[in-house]
């Protein structure tokens, strides 16, 4: 009931509505309207009460909260169900838990900060409160567990198609899954699975996009590697509109996927991907070499022409970084 008598209020933003309108409207008691009336301003939302004219809504609370998603969703899939945290450790973990209990495709959980939020080989993501999204997606793809790892890869694409239509920002791609801006990283992105010999339980994909951070905020470890679109495009971007384009353009790129492969949007990637062409330096766990990367195979592994001969670099083992 919260839901619609906020979606009522917004109906009428700006104007002052009774609770007896309130109560009609929605078939609800006029105590129940001021308990959640209340309960909304306690979330924030900036209503203003008078005692002969009603309620009105002058402000929304900024904050990524399912109620101002939804209002905004597009998806058929993507984010019907939302889970909210202020704070959180990881919005991965708590995806993953969802998942296994079986929670359905396209449920997303969004949190403010995350206290231990990570990105590729365990690092940690830098998550200030309110100024970034910080989001994990549920998906059961139909496909075998071989290309999960290309889930990877459509994100990327999605999320940078978004940074670029939506926040003006000409970001690329680098291999395999972050999104940069003149070198330093705007978005990181964390796909993991549960997956039987042949068939997948679930697909977690856990975004972290810098959006509205400023640079003075950036730790010094990563002040000259990170930045954010505020940063980049000097303006603010409504994180709740922003994370909804990112729902609509992912959704598109899933349904793309699942009627006819990986195809096209390993040609995106190519088409977005500033590592190819590049010389990069590959770093293993126990072998380091450098070499041009030339292309992306069909199961999204990097292609490095060496001295040697061309390798294959397989997504999670190294580091790629262009050579110095």
């Amino acid at each position: 009931m919260r839901a619609e008598i906020l979606d009522f209020l917004r109906q009428n933003q700006g104007k002052y509505v009774s609770g007896e309108e309130i109560s009609r409207e929605l078939n609800v008691s006029r105590t129940a309207v001021w308990k959640h009336i209340r309960a909304l301003k306690q979330d924030g939302y900036q209503i203003e009460a008078h005692t002969r004219a009603g309620y009105c809504l002058r402000g929304t609370t900024g904050r990524l909260l399912p109620e101002e998603i939804k209002a905004v969703l597009t998806t058929k899939v993507m984010g019907q169900e939302i889970y909210y945290y202020p704070q959180i450790g990881s919005t991965n973990n708590e995806a993953k838990k969802l998942a296994a209990g079986g929670c359905p495709e396209g449920t997303i959980v969004v949190a403010e900060t995350q206290n231990t939020g990570r990105g590729r080989l365990a690092r940690g993501w830098f998550s200030p409160y309110g100024k970034g999204i910080w989001m994990s997606v549920v998906l059961r793809p139909p496909f075998s567990p071989l290309e999960a790892s290309k889930c990877t890869l459509m994100a990327a694409v999605a999320v940078n198609r978004v940074i670029r239509q939506v926040a003006g920002v000409y970001s690329g791609i680098k291999w395999p899954n972050d999104i940069l801006f003149q070198g330093r990283k705007l978005v990181g992105i964390l796909t993991e699975m549960s997956a039987e010999m042949d068939a997948i339980n679930y697909v977690v994909i856990g975004m972290g996009i810098n959006v509205n951070i400023e640079e003075r905020e950036f730790p010094g470890e990563i002040a000259a590697t990170a930045t954010s679109l505020l940063a980049v495009s000097g303006r603010e971007i409504d994180r709740r509109m922003f994370l909804a384009a990112i729902l609509k353009e992912l959704e598109t790129a899933y349904h793309l996927v699942q009627t006819g492969g990986f195809t096209s949007i390993l040609d995106d990637w190519r088409s977005q991907s500033i590592t190819l062409g590049k010389n990069v330096d590959v770093i293993g766990p126990d072998h380091r070499y450098s070499g041009l990367a030339i292309d992306i195979d069909n199961e999204g592994a990097l292609l490095v022409k060496t001295a040697q001969g061309v390798r294959k670099v397989l997504a999670g083992d190294v580091s790629i970084r262009p050579v110095v």
